[in-house]
């Protein structure tokens, strides 16, 4: 699981390791433990969880705070797919994770959202008839689909609303930029700065991608007063609780489209 920053990587971590009972999520238990491994230019959190819990194996999670941004996301993750691959231990699916950006009205503050598709927004050129992506130069791609099958699990197990994840280099600030990112992604449901960098590590490695957020603000003018980032973080170990023994079952054969 790929995370901007420490904190969020933290609220995954405390959906295996707060204590069953704590205020923090009502789906924990304190059986998982937690150990830090070092790869070049990182540190990966291992969560190891308890013996039983899933029905294939023993279940590793590796959790890594990779930087804001996805210059920044896709650097981490690729060298961890390397480390992973270089040792036998590839990875089965990588996860972009953390808060983000919701469109009201259809991903509220405290919501989550489960990407189907993962699209960077910003990735091309300004021409006199407007914005054009990376893929109208003829370069590149600009959106990477998650499993079908793994989404349609999640989304049932978390309550998580599917659609549009945007990635975005800048953060959106205006009304104006929010109509027209929705104007030209109709099915955009949240914004964030990192899952289009992390898919696109996962794709070079041939590892299916999911991105998961839970919403702290709307998309639109910046009102730091409206941003609910303790709520979203909580939403976040909450979602995670639930949707691990889904990841553990999954068939990593089953990559359908």
């Amino acid at each position: 699981m790929t995370t901007a920053v420490p904190v969020e990587r933290d609220a995954v971590a405390a959906a295996f390791t707060t204590p069953e009972g704590s205020t923090a999520t009502a789906t924990a238990t304190a059986t998982a433990t937690v150990t830090e491994r070092m790869i070049p230019g990182a540190t990966l959190s291992r969560v190891t969880l308890p013996a039983g819990r899933s029905a294939n194996r023993s279940a590793v999670l590796d959790l890594l705070a990779g930087g804001v941004g996805p210059a920044a996301a896709a650097a981490s993750t690729a060298a961890a797919l390397t480390a992973a691959t270089l040792t036998g231990e590839p990875y089965d699916v990588v996860v972009s994770a953390g808060i983000g950006g919701g469109f009201p009205p259809d991903a509220p503050v405290g919501s989550l959202v489960l990407a189907d598709e993962i699209t960077v927004a910003d990735l091309g050129a300004t021409t006199p008839e407007g914005f054009a992506p990376v893929t109208a130069l003829g370069f590149g791609a600009v959106t990477h689909h998650p499993p079908e099958s793994l989404v349609r699990e999640i989304a049932a197990v978390t309550g998580a609303r599917t659609g549009t994840v945007l990635t975005v280099s800048t953060v959106t600030g205006t009304a104006e930029r929010a109509a027209e990112l929705r104007r030209r992604h109709p099915r955009a449901l949240a914004e964030a700065m990192e899952g289009f960098g992390v898919a696109e590590a996962a794709a070079a490695h041939g590892v299916p991608v999911l991105e998961i957020r839970a919403v702290s603000n709307p998309v639109g003018p910046r009102d730091r007063a409206a941003w609910r980032i303790g709520d979203a973080l909580a939403a976040l170990t909450g979602a995670f609780g639930k949707l691990a023994p889904v990841l553990e079952s999954w068939n990593p054969h089953d990559r359908t489209h």
